[in-house]
């Protein structure tokens, strides 16, 4: 059935209700618009899928949400009775339709036969993954669509570990998703028979406080909290879930003067306040650093609508007048790294054996902090889920010991008994943090510019190129294509030189064909990559520490290609000078290979 089929079945068929038909109705002369709508399912990646609210196949819906949830049955189904029993931890964020997409989710489970425990609010991530964990589920499905516009929300699937679901796992519900060809018979089971047939029960404050306990006892220097339990901080959930969990662990450990953005305390699907709820956007900040200069803060931060990111500025002094720095995610992450290992290591409590996770797209810094402290650090492909896979094989069926997981993504993870992103454990670490600085005298700024004397300057930045619908997925592949094939093509060290329209490039991790490709003047040397297949190209540029890289790779939750880039040196002057030459020289690299110029 061609698209323009689909979309006339979906406009008169009575399976549909009135609203999609009504929608779909009014597009009836926009080719364009049904063709995106209708072109393709909404794809189902290696953890789920997110996308656009709206009437379609290619659309964030009741029914593609039915037909996922349909597929997730049928692979817990072919698991055995024993999965089904255990069944499955469902939650969801502050998103438009989050509620009924989670209410969908556990009708749909249920009509399978598979059990359920359904949140009785809305909860984040964070709390989605510890209750899978605390409850021995089978899976665990998680209503977000993180920190995306609000146009969009989405589906995520979690393993018995309370990680993201395996790569295997994924494809078996992609398998059973895609045998699905008449929506019309998938089962559903109205809520309330559900619950009275006690296959659907709600769960809420045992959770909670459970995941509050287990928080605190991650508290890594509790006599600086103590005395600096007055410190003043501002906090923005920005319409989101992180509200309750994140005051509750800050009154727990003893912070007694934090002020909320009331704004922005309530959560609201459209988010009102600002043009997208993203703390990886300073802008997301402007109310809580108002706020913070009326209430003298030292420390903001604001988490996303499913508070698996926190985005941290913190005050300091520039030529006499006050001011809020914003850190990236990648000085963040190697701050609370640094105090981590620093401070266990003070106070004996730093495990042999202990180690640390990080992505290829994060700061290289990293590995320079472990070494100082004896830890190891491993390297993923970005997603958390690959820290979780790195945490479940080394901590939980290994004899090491896990301490911190960061991505430049502005998501942290500490502790074992949450197998995602938590920018929830991450607030209480980074206050912590900050109540440890101000007992030593400095602030987060003064203590980042130490961190830097004592390993090097690194600067990081990121750039992308949003394209929408089917042309621009189109667009964004052939890009990929283009530098792959140039990068195949080149023969030596010279060809190398201008792969990217200007920094010597000295090596390229293919992670698709899972290839490194060094270019000497004698050629080029192949070597193989361990890590799984990913659409990625990383360019090593070497510089006077060894570790400048740029990178490309399409987004795996949006319509996006990323571009990064690192440059590391012994002075800040020089890094960020090289910084802003790569990240224009790379930038225009790609605008030409996505036909942008």
């Amino acid at each position: 059935m061609g698209y323009i089929d689909t979309y006339r079945f979906w406009c008169e068929d009575p399976f549909f209700d009135a609203d999609t038909k009504a929608e779909l109705l009014a597009i009836r002369d926009d080719s364009k618009e049904i063709e995106d709508r209708f072109y393709k399912d909404l794809e189902f990646g290696t953890a789920g899928f997110r996308g656009v609210l709206g009437a379609g196949t290619n659309r964030m819906n009741v029914y593609t949400v039915a037909k996922a949830s349909a597929g997730l049955a049928q692979y817990i189904i072919s698991c055995g009775t024993e999965a089904m029993n255990r069944g499955v931890v469902i939650c969801y964020d502050s998103r438009h339709f989050s509620p009924e997409f989670a209410e969908v989710t556990a009708s749909t489970l249920a009509a399978y036969g598979v059990k359920v425990k359904l949140s009785d609010e809305l909860r984040p991530v964070p709390v989605c993954s510890y209750s899978i964990r605390y409850y021995k589920a089978f899976a665990g499905v998680m209503i977000t669509a993180s920190h995306n516009p609000s146009k969009y929300n989405g589906y995520k699937v979690y393993g018995e570990d309370g990680g993201q679901v395996p790569p295997e796992a994924a494809e078996i519900i992609l398998r059973s998703i895609k045998a699905i060809t008449d929506i019309r018979t998938i089962k559903s089971l109205p809520l309330s028979e559900a619950m009275a047939a006690g296959l659907v029960v709600k769960y809420g404050e045992e959770v909670d406080k459970a995941y509050t306990e287990m928080l605190a006892g991650l508290v890594i220097d509790q006599e600086s909290i103590n005395r600096q339990a007055d410190m003043s901080i501002v906090y923005t959930p920005l319409h989101g879930s992180g509200n309750k969990p994140v005051r509750r662990i800050l009154d727990r450990v003893g912070f007694k003067n934090v002020h909320i953005v009331s704004e922005q305390e309530k959560p609201d699907g459209s988010f009102p306040t600002v043009s997208v709820p993203n703390p990886e956007n300073p802008e997301a900040l402007t109310m809580a650093i108002e706020l913070a200069k009326k209430t003298d803060a030292s420390l903001v931060f604001g988490t996303d609508p499913d508070s698996d990111r926190i985005g941290v500025a913190a005050k300091t002094v520039v030529d006499g007048q006050v001011t809020y720095k914003c850190f990236t995610g990648n000085q963040m992450g190697l701050l609370l790294l640094d105090y981590i290992l620093d401070s266990k290591k003070k106070l004996g409590t730093l495990p042999e054996n202990s180690f640390a996770v990080t992505t290829i797209v994060s700061t290289k810094l990293a590995a320079s902090v472990c070494k100082a402290f004896g830890v190891e650090l491993m390297e993923t492909l970005t997603g958390f889920k690959f820290i979780g896979e790195r945490i479940k094989l080394y901590d939980e069926e290994g004899d090491m010991h896990f301490q911190f997981g960061f991505e430049e993504s502005y998501g942290y993870l500490s502790g074992v008994d949450v197998r995602d992103k938590d920018a929830v454990v991450a607030a209480m670490l980074i206050c912590g943090m900050a109540a440890q600085s101000f007992d030593m005298g400095e602030t987060l700024v003064d203590r980042l510019e130490r961190v830097y004397a004592k390993y090097g300057y690194g600067f990081e930045n990121s750039v992308s190129f949003t394209l929408e619908g089917k042309e621009g997925i189109e667009k964004i592949g052939s890009a990929m294509a283009q530098m792959r094939h140039e990068m195949e093509t080149s023969e030596n060290a010279a060809d190398a030189q201008v792969l990217i329209g200007g920094p010597k490039v000295i090596a390229v991790r293919d992670y698709l064909n899972s290839i490194r490709y060094e270019f000497t003047e004698d050629g080029v040397k192949t070597s193989p990559i361990t890590l799984p297949k990913s659409n990625v190209l990383l360019y090593e540029l070497g510089g006077d520490k060894g570790l400048d890289w740029a990178c490309a790779r399409p987004s795996g939750t949006e319509p996006k290609l990323k571009v990064y880039f690192g440059i590391y040196d012994t002075s800040r002057e020089a890094a960020e000078s090289r910084l802003a030459e790569v990240k224009d020289q790379m930038t225009g690299f790609v605008k030409g290979k996505l036909g942008l110029v």
